[in-house]
């Protein structure tokens, strides 16, 4: 795997992605223009335009796992919901779930409760897609959560999905109270966080103990970083 020019300050891994457009300024800072995780109880429905986010109501779907079985995220319902965007054949994916915050962390989230669903919203034909693919992902990655195929790439674009890895949390009640990156680590091997010199930061695993003891999320929204989701159109 090649390094890259400097993006933002930060080596990034290269366009071993396999298409031009596949990586993204990685910028991991808190944004601040989400709505405040702290108003659930007045959670608004998604967007017009079809798009999640932070603080509304989280599109339901139903996606086939890897076996070919129907997940539901109604199903879930009253329990914390984790959604990962996934792709077994992106170098940030690999990365993270490498040596990264990636590594071990769904696993770990399970066994406190927490449901765990990593979406692949990859075309045939692109980069990562295909059931033996991601089967191969989850071995080398020791994955053991549902791994669902997107292949229309419906459901990634409701909840406006760009990069893998890319997170949301869904709370109990079906809100959507986190949304971004998996930490500040735009190498996404947990080594590089940004900005340079600072603590490296896992905003997934913040949110999930800020909901376990009942708080609001207190940086309910980052940018993603890694590759691009390879949607057919």
């Amino acid at each position: 795997m090649k390094l890259v020019t400097l993006i933002g300050g930060f080596a990034l891994l290269s366009s071993a992605c396999t298409e031009a457009s596949t990586t993204r300024p990685a910028s991991a800072e808190p944004t601040t223009s989400a709505a405040p995780a702290g108003a659930n109880s007045a959670a608004k429905p998604a967007a017009a335009a079809g798009v999640a986010a932070v603080g509304t109501i989280a599109p339901d779907f139903t996606l086939k796992d890897l076996d070919g079985k129907d997940v539901s995220l109604a199903s879930f319902k009253g329990k914390t919901v984790v959604l990962e965007w996934f792709n077994p054949g992106c170098p940030f994916v690999k990365s993270s779930h490498g040596k990264g915050s990636l590594k071990g962390f769904s696993e770990k989230a399970m066994k406190g409760g927490v449901v765990w669903l990593s979406i692949n919203s990859g075309a045939p034909g692109k980069q990562g897609h295909g059931v033996e693919a991601n089967r191969e992902g989850a071995k080398t990655f020791g994955v053991t959560n549902p791994i669902l195929m997107d292949e229309s790439g419906t459901v990634g674009k409701a909840y406006g999905a760009t990069n893998t890895p890319q997170m949301v949390i869904v709370d109990a009640k079906g809100v959507v109270v986190y949304k971004g990156a998996v930490d500040n680590s735009p190498d996404g091997e947990g080594e590089s966080p940004q900005p340079e010199g600072a603590k490296l930061v896992n905003f997934v695993e913040q949110a999930l103990a800020e909901i376990a003891e009942g708080k609001p999320v207190s940086v309910p929204s980052t940018k993603p970083y890694g590759c691009s989701v390879k949607y057919g159109s």
